[in-house]
């Protein structure tokens, strides 16, 4: 054998054991197209990014638009949100002539994204009032733009999944899922990373090559993703179309789907409350610098990445996906006990274990979760369920990150006043009082899983003891 062969056959050995998800490829499905399909998690990780993250600082710092029109125009997407399972829905009995279910949703979503970002920049900066056209048509603009985006973000993500539902064997769909949640992290990371750079100097033009980058990337990423990846089956066009109302009455009619709604949106509202108070309450708090608060983001990557490659490990070894929802969920209410005490002891080394262990277990929840999904959504129904998880995290992320603000600033003004007693009268109260009902919230979320935690066959269960003579 040639040395070029050797080193092949060394590498292919290699990689299901060392290289993280290299084993989530199946002979149905291979690494190759499934790291093609997993490209539609880049750009809605970069969507994310430059709605929540760089538009936000540019429109309040460069633009000088009043914060207040920012808050409205980046909770815009979120009116989509809830359309999720209808979505998912109308891609389980969509009927079409050339065979297709999900590909229709998939380019429709991606050609809405695009075109939200085709006008965003010109919406903007009419918007910031540095043109001589009327205001109002920027905020006209502007709003059509950023619910453009949303719409196609959450049909893109949703019909995703969903396709790769269909795609994957039921063996290996937690691997599967790793993978994906790790592509939508790279998305985020990367993106950041690069729009950091094009704005180092930031002028309109730039603002507008930026964003319109961002629209050519995502239809060029989604287009590749998509590619030869649904089988055409022509015989679906003959199957009779049902309500959604009815098919949502069959899906909520499972024992267990309101219950794991419940407690997809509780955790997820507990681990998203702090999105927006975790680099300020480092910098005002424990006086970290500029430098020390932007690396949380990493930080918070990092630990997500290692919580999705346990839970794969664990699933992959026929774990319980709640039993891993339920761990994430424990996992998180060490990591806010972490950053709670970090603030009293002035330790930004606790705080920065606090932060990570926020990943992890934000990892493990959303794996758990997004697999009990997939594994309880029949053939026919994959895309509605996978859209009912997708609109309930949404919306309890959205409101979590929204009251999240509230409750800081309400909180902080009562103790700087007085009415909370001299003992809380510390700038940090406000902060403490959003970590405090996020481990609440995390508590809540394990009573909801209780009940859905199956009993493993080796664990009979619990009879009553014999009295004793």
């Amino acid at each position: 054998m040639s040395p070029g062969r050797r080193l092949a056959r060394a590498l292919a050995d290699l990689g299901p054991r060392y290289l993280p998800f290299a084993d989530a490829a199946t002979a149905e499905l291979p690494l190759g197209r499934l790291l093609r399909l997993s490209l539609f998690q880049v750009t809605v990780g970069m969507a994310a990014v430059l709605l929540i993250g760089t538009l936000n600082r540019v429109m309040i710092v460069e633009l000088d638009v009043p914060a207040w029109i920012v808050a409205v125009m980046l909770s815009l997407p979120l009116l989509a949100a809830p359309f999720r399972a209808l979505v998912g829905f109308r891609s389980d009995t969509h009927r079409s002539v050339l065979g297709w279910r999900r590909v229709p949703y998939l380019w429709f979503g991606t050609l809405l994204q695009f075109g939200g970002f085709a006008i965003m920049p010109f919406a903007l900066l009419i918007l910031s009032g540095d043109t001589t056209g009327p205001i109002v048509v920027g905020q006209v603009a502007a709003a059509l733009a950023f619910v453009l985006v949303g719409a196609g973000l959450h049909t893109t993500q949703t019909v995703g999944l969903a396709l790769a539902t269909d795609l994957a064997p039921a063996h290996a769909r937690p691997k599967v899922v790793a993978l994906l949640c790790a592509m939508l992290l790279v998305g985020m990371m990367a993106s950041a990373v690069v729009f950091g750079l094009a704005l180092a100097n930031f002028s309109a033009i730039r603002l507008i090559q930026v964003i319109q980058g961002a629209a050519l990337a995502t239809l060029v990423l989604n287009g590749i993703a998509l590619w030869k990846q649904e089988p055409r089956d022509t015989s679906r066009k003959a199957d009779a179309p049902r309500r959604f109302g009815e098919a949502w009455e069959a899906y909520s009619a499972e024992p267990q789907a309101r219950r794991r709604l419940l407690a997809t949106g509780l955790g997820t509202a507990g681990f998203s409350m702090q999105d927006i108070l975790l680099e300020p309450y480092g910098g005002q708090i424990l006086h970290l610098p500029v430098a020390a608060t932007t690396a949380l983001t990493a930080v918070l990557a990092v630990g997500g990445g290692a919580g999705l490659v346990t839970a794969a490990r664990w699933l992959n070894r026929g774990g319980d996906p709640f039993r891993v929802a339920a761990a994430g969920a424990v996992v998180g209410i060490a990591a806010f006990s972490a950053v709670v005490f970090a603030a009293p002891l002035s330790s930004g080394g606790l705080f920065a274990c606090g932060v990570a262990l926020i990943g992890v277990g934000g990892g493990l929840f959303a794996h758990g979760t997004l697999t009990a999904s997939m594994a309880s959504a029949p053939p026919a129904q994959s895309g509605l369920a996978l859209g009912a998880w997708g609109a309930v995290q949404a919306c309890a992320a959205g409101a979590a990150i929204a009251a999240s603000g509230i409750l800081r600033d309400a909180g902080s003004a009562l103790a700087v006043s007085g009415r909370l007693g001299e003992a809380l009268a510390e700038a940090s109260t406000g902060y403490l009082v959003v970590y405090h009902i996020e481990i609440g919230l995390l508590f809540a979320t394990l009573v909801a899983i209780g009940p859905l935690v199956r009993r493993r066959p080796d664990h009979p269960p619990l009879t009553a003891r014999p009295a004793l003579p």
